[in-house]
């Protein structure tokens, strides 16, 4: 070898600390999971993309949610007007979970719930459908997001004070290690704290901030850090800077791995496989020629597959002007296709090893993130930097630097501040229908009124009893599940005893 030329890390693809990758093969052995990210509007409406999607070659479901079935409200709830299926399904009971489930054998498919605060009760009308289906929940696969802290952080779509809401969770762990043992409890999400502003290092840095919150919180519950972590997945942001994505992922997984092995004695393997789901970046499409947007999730959908995912959205070009076409989102499917078909890039487990710049930053990101664990724990621990104010204020900062060098000019974006069309090249956006909003508030009605209230009542007082004792409420959330209850009613059970978060 040339003196001069790049050498290539000194570990392989599949070994600790897994820079280059967690499995030796990587894509050689099996490809990421194309995993298109969809709800709207009522159940059937969601179901109906769903089945297309499937038909057109996704191989994993990824459920939106609307904005009341977040906060925990019923799509009657007079502050649930105007926003039932707006930016994701409309779901309030266990009949539209089965719809939108319908045809589809839950039991053969993994599927991924864009669900926090409410996390718990949404995977519990998940098991319990898979169960009328005849499924195993056991051998259930699949994520639901259940991670809080970025709430408070970057989203706002909390309901509890942070502690009660850090029991929920950890109370899912435990309950998922025993009844769902397959299923991934918590998806430690960076992608929407770069979607407020973040930097790629802050991005990286407030997730494992997150992340030892949530171990801590575990260990301290009496979890065995072996027990729950391999089960432990991640969601970041693949944006507009290809390389330094890629160098994000794999500092990402470095960093990760002596993490669990230095500081919390994680034995197993797998308590130091950093697995995780990317989504190409939603803050970087423009309303502006829309159509571009293509060449912009394709570029970060590559440096994804280069970072070593194991699971994929890819936006669609029309995200910028409301909810994704049909059209738009088989576009945004093919893209995937064709960088796992046509590119080549899957046929070397780790086509970037050795890249004198890739490995430079790899190594820089890692001291970046390094410095900001060190500054949070000095704080007092994440919850400590979110109650301050530090975490938020940090986004706050880098998200003003990035828009004042787009209005002075010093970052391009194409067809925004540079590159400019008259006319826009405007494309036709997804419109809703009103009348679903009425539609699904008549089914909650039909629900309600063929259940047993006595039985929804004696569900919710349970509920609330173990909520003001210490025992796992999964129980309890699913045995209301079963009887009927609402999300909206379940919710406010909990309410009723730990309160609502005001920032």
């Amino acid at each position: 070898m040339n003196p001069a030329e790049p050498k290539a890390p000194a570990e392989n693809p599949g070994e600790f600390p897994y820079t280059r990758g967690i499995y030796r093969e990587m894509y050689r052995g099996r490809l990421w999971t194309m995993r298109q990210y969809a709800g709207f509007g009522i159940a059937e409406e969601s179901n109906r993309r769903y089945r297309y999607l499937l038909s057109q070659g996704t191989t994993g479901l990824s459920v939106a949610f609307d904005l009341p079935t977040q906060m925990g409200l019923d799509s009657d709830h007079p502050m649930a007007a105007g926003e039932v299926g707006r930016v994701g399904v409309a779901i309030s009971s266990l009949a539209d979970m089965e719809t939108l489930f319908a045809g589809i054998p839950l039991q053969d498919i993994s599927t991924s719930m864009t669900i926090n605060s409410t996390a718990a009760i949404l995977l519990a009308l998940y098991a319990q459908v898979a169960r009328r289906q005849g499924a195993e929940v056991r051998k259930l696969a699949g994520t639901i997001q259940n991670d809080i802290l970025k709430e408070y952080i970057a989203r706002g779509t909390y309901i509890y004070p942070p502690r009660p809401a850090l029991r929920i969770i950890t109370d899912v762990f435990a309950w998922a290690s025993r009844e769902m043992p397959e299923w991934n409890p918590i998806s430690i999400s960076g992608y929407h704290i770069r979607e407020a502003g973040s930097t790629a290092v802050q991005e990286v840095a407030f997730t494992f901030a997150n992340a030892i919150a949530y171990i801590e919180a575990a260990i301290e519950a009496g979890l065995e850090v072996d027990r729950f972590a391999p089960r432990l997945s991640f969601f970041f942001n693949a944006h507009s800077d290809f390389l330094e994505e890629i160098a994000k992922f794999r500092a990402a997984r470095r960093i990760y791995a002596k993490l669990m092995r230095e500081r919390f004695g994680a034995r197993e393997p797998k308590s130091t496989m950093l697995r995780f789901h990317t989504q190409t970046a939603g803050s970087t499409l423009t309303a502006q020629q829309p159509d571009v947007n293509i060449v912009r999730t394709a570029v970060e959908a590559l440096a994804a597959v280069l970072g070593g995912t194991q699971s994929l959205h890819t936006n669609s070009r029309d995200e910028a002007l409301g909810l994704p076409t049909e059209e738009s989102a088989r576009i945004a499917l093919r893209t995937q296709q064709i960088v796992a078909h046509e590119t080549g890039v899957v046929n070397t487990a780790d086509p970037v090893g050795g890249s004198e710049h890739i490995e430079a930053l790899t190594g820089d990101i890692e001291r970046g993130v390094g410095e900001y664990l060190r500054t949070i724990e000095e704080m007092g621990g994440t919850l400590r930097a979110i109650e301050t104010g530090y975490i938020q204020n940090e986004i706050q900062s880098a998200a003003y630097d990035y828009q004042r060098a787009v209005e002075s000019g010093q970052r391009i974006v194409v067809g925004v501040n540079r590159f400019q069309q008259e006319g826009g090249g405007k494309i036709e956006a997804f419109r809703l229908d009103p009348e679903l909003e009425r539609s699904q508030i008549e089914k909650l009605r039909q629900v309600r009124a063929g259940r047993s209230a006595a039985a929804v009542r004696q569900a919710l007082g349970k509920l609330e009893e173990t909520a003001q004792g210490t025992g796992n409420l999964m129980p309890a959330i699913f045995a209301a599940v079963e009887a009927w209850a609402t999300v909206g009613e379940i919710a406010d059970a909990l309410r009723r005893v730990f309160g609502e978060y005001k920032s």
